[in-house]
């Protein structure tokens, strides 16, 4: 069994406290000391299998040793890091690759830190480029916690007590071609900013021609057409871009996350000429929109060698292959659970979407713990796939009964026939077995008690 444990209080006195409380929660508040590939080991000598990947960060695996080489070589050679005033061959260099394996548009990019950073460079560069000022995104996205990235997310939890955001903002339902075209003619937007595949939202995947279709209507109204990749990018959905399955050519599109490795923050801004003309038009302008740590040395060497791994590794096609293998098979052994909706997703970017029971016994305690907290079913099953079965995994942000399935692309066959076996343990235990359910009655008197 696994023991929540804090080496020391430093973190809850400093940072935050009601993290520290909710691990503690959960059961999962453990001191993980070395992590490599799929595995997060932890201080009292178990291993963990990461079916979250940080979010879709870790597509090669934690602390690659190619890229540990890789940035130990580059720190070593002390080349200018962070110095503001100078070109950056290493910048320039991952640019090319990126704008090559993107295709479609794509001939500049803009370096960040973060994928909020991008979506904001995306707001700035949209009104700038069409001299409008309105954006107009898919409800139930993640685009991120700043501001304007809040802005551009209909899910009021995150966006509570920060006051005013960014105005002219507005939502369209996701996958709803009717409502994209209702909203483009009745008013002049500067971008249509959305992602492929709904990550929090539930992994929600269009159906085929959605994207095809929002493309063709944003070229009919003067609006960019942009696509929040931070999750779905760097080979997670098989292709270098989930934009590749869909057949579209995106005016922008924002990468993050899995592009450094996992190590050192980066992200990028994809663009065409005229949208970064428009921007940088002349000498004046030459940083009129910049960042301190963008195209810093560490970053672009990171990114050059994540790119590096994910291709010699072939871990796209892997990612295609294991993923078809374990949609089919979830579906199949899950399929005679009630509470079961269904197996979705594309690549390693999965998702089991559970539902209310129909059946009295089951519907009686979903509804009572449902009152507690609208997360808490699906809280318990990630509880109770990582402490039965030593399996990291979270639910979806943005929608509560859908479990998210990410594991770092170097996942290994045994790894994944590990999960899937775990994961119909613990749907039958909440099928057949009240243990499961006096779990959930533990998680909601600790919940009420840190009220």
């Amino acid at each position: 069994m696994l023991q929540s444990v804090r080496n020391d209080n430093s973190y809850e006195r400093y940072v935050n406290p009601q993290w520290v409380h909710l691990l503690d929660v959960l059961e999962m508040n453990v001191n993980y000391v070395h992590c490599h590939g799929v595995e997060l080991h932890t201080s009292d000598g178990k291993a963990i299998i990461d079916f979250n990947s940080g979010y879709c960060v870790h597509n090669i695996g934690h602390n690659h040793p190619r890229l540990i080489a890789a940035l130990k070589e580059e720190l070593d050679r002390s080349g200018p890091a962070m110095l503001q005033t100078h070109v950056s061959d290493l910048a320039g260099e991952l640019a090319e690759k990126l704008c090559a394996r993107a295709g479609g548009r794509f001939t500049k990019v803009f370096f960040a830190s973060s994928g909020s950073e991008g979506v904001e460079t995306v707001i700035k560069f949209a009104r700038a480029h069409t001299e409008r000022s309105g954006i107009l995104y898919a409800a139930d996205g993640f685009h991120g916690l700043t501001c304007g990235a809040l802005s551009l997310m209909s899910d009021e939890f995150w966006k509570a007590g920060f006051g005013p955001l960014l105005p002219e903002t507005e939502s369209v339902l996701f996958d709803d071609i009717e409502a994209l075209e209702n909203k483009l003619a009745a008013k002049p937007f500067a971008a249509f900013v959305l992602e492929p595949i709904q990550g929090e939202g539930g992994v929600r995947v269009p159906a085929p021609d959605y994207l095809i279709k929002a493309q063709a209507l944003c070229r009919r109204y003067g609006t960019l057409f942009v696509l929040d990749e931070v999750q779905t990018g760097f080979y997670r959905t098989g292709d270098f871009l989930a934009a590749h399955h869909f057949g579209v050519e995106p005016d922008m599109v924002v990468l993050a996350k899995a592009m450094s490795g996992g190590l050192i923050p980066c992200s990028a801004v994809l663009m065409s000429d005229a949208i970064c003309n428009s921007i940088y038009s002349s000498l004046r302008r030459a940083f009129i929109h910049t960042t301190t740590y963008s195209e810093n040395s560490l970053a672009m060497r990171a990114g050059l060698t994540t790119l590096d791994i994910l291709e010699d590794e072939k871990l796209g096609a892997r990612a295609a292959s294991l993923g078809e293998y374990l949609r089919r098979t979830l579906t199949e052994r899950l399929g005679k659970y009630e509470m079961v909706a269904e197996v979705r997703g594309l690549g390693l970017l999965n998702a089991i979407e559970f539902r209310k029971p129909r059946s009295y016994l089951l519907r009686i305690p979903f509804e009572t713990f449902s009152k507690i907290h609208p997360a808490m079913f699906g809280q318990v099953v990630v509880m109770r796939l990582f402490k039965d079965h030593g399996i990291l995994s979270q639910i979806c942000g943005n929608n509560f009964l859908t479990l998210k399935i990410a594991p770092p692309l170097v996942v290994s066959d045994e790894q994944i026939e590990h999960y899937i076996t775990a994961v119909e343990q613990v749907v039958s235990l909440a099928h057949t077995s009240t243990s499961f359910w006096s779990e959930a009655l533990g998680i909601g008197r600790r919940v009420l008690a840190n009220v």
